[in-house]
């Protein structure tokens, strides 16, 4: 069976809190762990009321603390937010408190806009263009190869597991470069799927950390135990994803029977083409969607994202997911 992981926003539902939320996640990765899945990831999103996984660091000590065993980690943080020292000190933190259980993906996209930027006083243009600097950086702080003037305390001699995420070309020859494993973001930007990983692949370039290409792929999967009890409970994400989209984000809402029959066509084809990288429904719809997806991309790992209105049920669509796997 391919390896399994979970990818989760730390999603605030409307009429809910932060704190509710934290709370739901520790219990979403409590859960991912009884079931077999082998990571648990959080993303970094700033200013949107509806995700809750900025300070990206402090929630996986969260997350941690709640766990005994899953690996952990950011997917990602969005370096050109960063200075490389601070995150090394960051994660070095995390792999003292739970070692051997930490990734650290890292993305290129800021992850936020021009007002975002000026509050994390950051010239976002600049450090963007200094980003394969920052990561190899980054990487000699946590394993001083080669040896910096400064150390990173705690971080040097940390066992975190670097990881390149990316939705382009770019992100993927730089991961080939570097020779780390690639995580693609095919569940909101699928269009550069198979020629990013044909590239990643061709690339590859061995290092100390990885000998060969390994390949992530995120993936859109809820499932239920029916296909159209699925479909009711996806249309939270696509009521979520419709208001990001015309620049109207908000906290996730309950879902609403009918909802795609109500949108424009535009609206309509936006979202299914965002979700044709997706495993929804039965147990056997989504067994045989996902044999599809690592067929097609030849994958190493499939990392899960979603988001339910009600927690239990992205909870119960983990466990359904892995056992129709099973």
């Amino acid at each position: 069976m391919i390896e399994l992981s979970v990818l989760d926003l730390v999603p605030v539902r409307e009429g809910g809190t932060v704190a509710e939320a934290l709370t739901e996640t520790a219990k979403l990765a409590q859960c991912a762990e009884a079931a077999g899945y082998k990571r648990f990831w959080v993303a970094e999103h700033h200013a949107m009321d509806g995700v809750a996984g900025g300070a990206t660091s402090v929630v996986l000590a969260h997350v941690g603390k709640a766990t005994a065993r899953i690996r952990i980690g950011a997917g990602g943080i969005m370096l050109p937010n960063h200075n490389p020292f601070v995150i090394a000190e960051q994660f070095g933190t995390l792999d003292a408190l739970f070692p051997g259980r930490i990734d650290l993906g890292l993305g290129r996209a800021p992850g936020a806009d021009m007002r975002i930027a000026q509050a994390l006083r950051r010239d976002l243009a600049r450090v963007s263009d200094m980003f394969p600097q920052d990561v190899v950086e980054l990487r000699a702080l946590l394993t001083g190869e080669p040896e910096l003037p400064i150390r990173a305390t705690p971080g040097l001699g940390a066992q975190v597991q670097m990881w390149m995420l990316g939705s382009s070309l770019f992100g993927a020859q730089l991961a080939a470069a570097l020779g780390l494993p690639y995580a693609f973001a095919s569940h909101f930007a699928p269009d550069l799927l198979d020629s990013a990983l044909e590239v990643y692949r061709r690339q590859f370039r061995p290092s100390a950390a990885l000998a060969n290409p390994h390949v992530m792929v995120a993936a859109n999967v809820l499932c239920a135990d029916s296909d159209a009890e699925a479909a009711l409970l996806l249309t939270s994400m696509d009521q979520s994803f419709v208001a990001l989209r015309s620049g109207n984000p908000g906290r996730l809402k309950p879902p609403a029977p009918g909802y795609r029959d109500t949108l424009p066509p535009a609206a309509l084809a936006m979202l299914e083409h965002m979700r044709s990288v997706s495993a929804v429904g039965s147990p056997a719809t989504v067994a045989a969607s996902l044999g599809r997806i690592v067929e097609r991309t030849r994958a190493d790992e499939i990392i899960v994202s979603g988001a339910t209105f009600d927690p239990a049920a992205r909870r119960r669509s983990l466990e359904l997911t892995i056992k129709a796997l099973q």
